[in-house]
């Protein structure tokens, strides 16, 4: 199985760096073959331009045509996107959202004729024909059942539910670690201890 990992956080001693060491390491277990992405070491503009937007306009009729006009970062995400069959995105939820490399990765590449197409009702189908299944990891500073149950659990409801399962994608995971900041050590150690096995024993 092919992984690739969108990794998103600028500090190299937070604790989302430690879930990427974990998740690879469970993965390298399982002896998947995995592919990563560092968003803020990537030449990454998330910001979409006019010419995104004409792109976006003419991708349902003119597909070709569309991924002509996209900027040569964003076709080689799809390149690599395309060879998947698990996504997984590792992130900080900052004011109840992803960062802005995160949004910017899922505005410009979740895209049409890359990462979906549309049916004769309109709906939308995936083109990620190898894509089996997406898992999400954050970390938060506020209680996660507080985020989840009053804060309207934007992440679970914009991302997965909003985005890869609007697409088609129906095997869809969230792992979210609240308080980080606040836990004591040997909590996060565990937490790390999970992730490492949940990649190594997932099937």
């Amino acid at each position: 199985m092919r992984t690739l990992i969108i990794f998103n956080h600028p500090y190299e001693g937070s604790f989302c760096n430690a879930i990427l060491d974990a998740s690879i390491l469970g993965l390298q277990q399982k002896n998947d073959e995995v592919d990563l992405i560092h968003l803020d070491k990537e030449d990454f503009n998330p910001a979409m331009s006019s010419n995104d937007l004409r792109a976006f306009s003419l991708a349902k009729e003119e597909p070709e045509k569309a991924l002509m006009m996209l900027d040569k970062k964003v076709l080689e995400y799809k390149a690599r996107l395309e060879k998947a069959d698990h996504l997984v995105l590792i992130f900080p939820i900052w004011w109840m959202l992803m960062p802005a490399l995160t949004k910017g990765f899922i505005d410009k590449v979740i895209f049409p004729a890359i990462a979906y197409s549309y049916n004769n009702k309109g709906g939308m189908v995936s083109r990620l024909w190898n894509l089996k299944r997406v898992t999400v990891i954050t970390t938060m500073n506020s209680p996660a059942n507080v985020y989840e149950t009053v804060m309207g659990n934007a992440v679970w409801r914009a991302l997965l539910h909003g985005t890869f399962e609007a697409i088609g994608i129906t095997d869809c995971k969230w792992i979210n670690f609240g308080r980080v900041k606040e836990v004591t050590t040997e909590q996060r150690r565990q937490w790390l201890e999970n992730i490492e096995n949940y990649f190594a024993d997932r099937e």
